[in-house]
């Protein structure tokens, strides 16, 4: 593990803002690596361990200095479901591996690791999308990535309160940093702001909610470009703290990701630089965002 003050000072407004990786499943899918239709990424590990070990360094050799783990659907809520729940140690712990691997074999400064959680499920069995059985999934998870040595624990994709407060009870006061995603999208018909994969969630309420814990950064994710200025409006009106953005392009479905009408790494950074502007302390990608996009945000001028 690496010593965080230096990521609590980025954070909070000293220097550049922090650069985060892109999105490592649609990095594995690009070189590739097929993508399961129950646990989209998680089952890689087992399967393309070198890919994800690859994915990683040229995501730091991009000038990422965080990246996420390839554990976005790999809690048990996820893996049982496709019959993986007596993986769910092993893939955890492989991907913090990988990922400290990368970290060894490329990096030449500090890099930090960052478990990635996330309430979402491709199963909607009730046995498996419940706050409780979420929540147990979280925290069990949230523990083997805490033993496997990661820097940050990092809650994704946070969209339905009663799941969102259900993984953040679980994970927070394991003694490490946590970071906060939401993921915001218009939906066909609608003029509100709802969360990504739910038309009838409210992202202001998932927002008003979410923002009462005690985590070191709020970030908004896996949202499209369009949609990120009124979430952003939406954050800072109930959070006070750090906020991060790195949003997808393209679109889902699973279990494949659709890389169309993808942002160019020039036009990410003009809005980046307004991002900047307004205060934001943590950029990067999402789904449909690789290294080219990083090496750009790490390379641009902060006017």
């Amino acid at each position: 593990m690496i010593d965080s003050d230096w990521v609590v000072s980025r954070l909070k407004g000293e220097g550049r803002p922090m650069i985060l990786d892109g999105g490592m499943g649609t990095a594995l899918e690009r070189n590739g690596v097929p993508m399961d239709d129950r646990v989209w990424s998680g089952r890689a590990m087992l399967t393309h361990p070198d890919a994800v070990r690859s994915a990683h360094e040229a995501f730091i050799q991009a000038g990422a200095e965080a990246i996420l783990t390839n554990t976005f659907s790999t809690a048990r809520h996820m893996l049982e479901p496709g019959g993986l729940g007596s993986e769910v140690r092993k893939i955890n712990s492989l991907a913090v591996d990988l990922a400290k691997q990368a970290r060894e074999r490329v990096a030449r400064s500090p890099v930090a690791i960052v478990g990635s959680i996330c309430e979402w499920t491709s199963d909607l069995n009730p046995t498996w999308c419940s706050p409780e059985v979420v929540g147990q999934a979280a925290r069990e998870q949230a523990e083997v990535l805490a033993e496997s040595g990661v820097d940050i624990l990092a809650l994704e994709m946070c969209e339905r309160v009663e799941l969102s407060e259900a993984v953040t009870d679980a994970i927070i006061g394991l003694g490490l940093p946590v970071w906060m995603g939401v993921s915001a999208r218009t939906h066909q018909g609608q003029t509100e702001l709802a969360t990504a994969s739910y038309a009838d969630c409210s992202f202001e309420e998932i927002v008003k909610r979410i923002s009462s814990y005690p985590v070191d950064i709020v970030n908004i994710m896996h949202t499209q470009i369009p949609d990120v200025d009124r979430a952003f409006e939406i954050v800072r009106r109930y959070w006070s703290g750090p906020i991060g953005i790195y949003p997808e392009s393209g679109f889902f479905t699973m279990p494949n990701w659709n890389f169309v009408d993808v942002i160019s790494p020039e036009d990410l950074v003009a809005e980046a630089n307004t991002w900047v502007k307004n205060g934001v302390r943590l950029l990067g990608g999402c789904c449909g965002l690789g290294p080219d996009h990083i090496k750009a945000l790490a390379n641009m001028d902060y006017e």
